[in-house]
């Protein structure tokens, strides 16, 4: 077992009946189950559970020699002309489901699909947020909702067009939407958190981007920043600054916030961040897919800097690989190898681990990513006896998984308490996979 003050050989943990670990003790004849090897779990920091349905669906090179997120981003814009508020629903269960199984005990969404095709406002302003909600009750998953704001289709002002109707809202509907929300979260369970995320400087004004983050009364604040060179000279050239470095000078940027990707940072600007407190929310195989860039590790981390881990468009949601993703792409720029590391934690895979299960739990405002007492029971069972870790101990696990692993080595998953995976399954998994399948069938049919 991987406690917070280190590993612990043949020792018993209990969970309340709130949901926090209440003891670690001794192994004794009372344990309920054993297991082989126990972790605290990680959280997931940054997901668009709808275009999990449309993973694959942007692999073909289009018109011109080069293609990049900008081109991606008008087939994501196509399919979200056929999605439905039954849709939504069907698709967030099975992306918490495999976040589960993968070994994430919680999930950030980070939500701006608000309005009905051609961007029409729901009946329920709320509609689809609900549907997240309803899907975090089956599967059971540790749930952090932002609801997103996005005014604009550029810093120019320019109104928004086509897809970008469905995320729309002004100031005064966002916090209509928001105040709605806190309402319905004042009925969920405890381990349920309801944040803000203005999109990106791109997407806000600076009067809606104060106004949110005052909206977010220390609750977690989500924006995207740096993803793209594009992005980053919009910025530059509007607002005299590069994203990240106005964002640090113009904003109360603290632990609350989380800048998701960051992969355009300049070293002065990823030094500065590192020593802000904020979390660095990385989202390495989506980044890859993209043709986002190489966050800059090794100076974000010496400098202190906190991180967790996304996965973003879920074209494929895998714990142990968007860690192995991270290392490996500074082992390919550098040309080096176990680079995101310290002489403290040698152990590469879990130098990852450990700053990930700790930066993810801040960045979605969750008291869990450790093993203590009066933490939440988030916590991930390893299978022993699977070749990808058998016969090792401590560290060396964590490197085997991380390494050479995949979510097959999962055995076991709780969140807050909450047994949601047992043997490497959903315990819902059939109810679960079986409306997935339906609903990506016609979705895909009608594209």
């Amino acid at each position: 077992m991987l406690t917070a003050d280190g590993w612990r050989q043949d020792a018993m943990l209990e969970i309340g009946d709130d949901g926090l670990i209440s003891a670690i003790s001794d192994a004794g004849p009372t344990a309920d189950q054993t297991i082989g090897i126990l972790l605290p779990a990680l959280s997931n920091v940054h997901s668009h559970s709808f275009q999990r349905a449309m993973a694959g669906l942007a692999e073909t090179r289009g018109p011109t020699a080069t293609d990049d997120f900008w081109t991606w981003r008008k087939v994501m814009y196509r399919f979200l002309d056929i999605l439905l508020p039954d849709d939504i629903e069907v698709i967030a269960a099975q992306v918490q489901m495999e976040m589960l199984e993968a070994g994430f005990a919680a999930q950030a969404e980070f939500h701006y699909l608000h309005h009905a095709p051609g961007g029409q406002a729901y009946a329920q302003v709320e509609e689809t947020s609900l549907r997240h909600m309803e899907a975090a009750r089956l599967t059971g998953i540790g749930f952090t909702h932002l609801p997103v704001l996005y005014m604009q289709g550029g810093l120019d002002g320019r109104a928004l067009e086509g897809g970008q109707l469905r995320f729309g809202c002004d100031l005064d509907a966002f916090q209509d939407l928001h105040s709605r929300l806190a309402r319905h979260f004042a009925q969920v369970p405890d381990d349920h958190v309801l944040g803000v995320a203005p999109h990106s400087l791109r997407a806000v004004s600076r009067e809606g981007l104060s106004a949110v983050v005052t909206l977010a009364l220390g609750r977690p604040v989500h924006i995207h920043a740096a993803e793209q060179v594009g992005e980053v000279e919009e910025v530059l050239e509007a607002l005299g600054a590069r994203p990240v470095r106005w964002l640090l000078d113009n904003m109360p940027v603290d632990e609350r916030w989380c800048f998701i990707h960051a992969t355009q940072m300049d070293p002065s600007e990823t030094v500065d961040l590192a020593r802000s407190g904020a979390v660095a929310g990385l989202c390495p195989i989506t980044e890859a897919n993209l043709g986002d860039g190489i966050f800059d590790g090794a100076r974000f981390f010496q400098a202190g800097g906190r991180f967790g881990i996304g996965s973003d468009s879920n074209v494929r949601i895998a714990l142990a690989e968007e860690l192995r993703m991270l290392e490996v792409s500074q082992r390919l720029r550098d040309r080096r190898r176990v680079i995101l590391t310290d002489a403290a934690t040698p152990s590469n895979g879990r130098y990852l681990y450990e700053r990930a299960a700790r930066g993810s739990a801040q960045a979605i405002g969750r008291d869990g990513g450790r093993i203590e007492v009066g933490a939440l029971a988030d916590l991930v069972a390893l299978h022993d006896d699977h070749h990808a870790v058998c016969g090792l101990k401590q560290d060396a696990v964590l490197d085997a998984w991380v390494f050479a692993g995949s979510e097959d080595v999962v055995s076991d998953v709780w969140a807050a308490g909450r047994h949601m995976v047992s043997g490497g399954k959903h315990v819902h998994r059939e109810k679960i996979a079986r409306a997935f399948a339906q609903t990506i069938f016609r979705l895909r049919g009608a594209l």
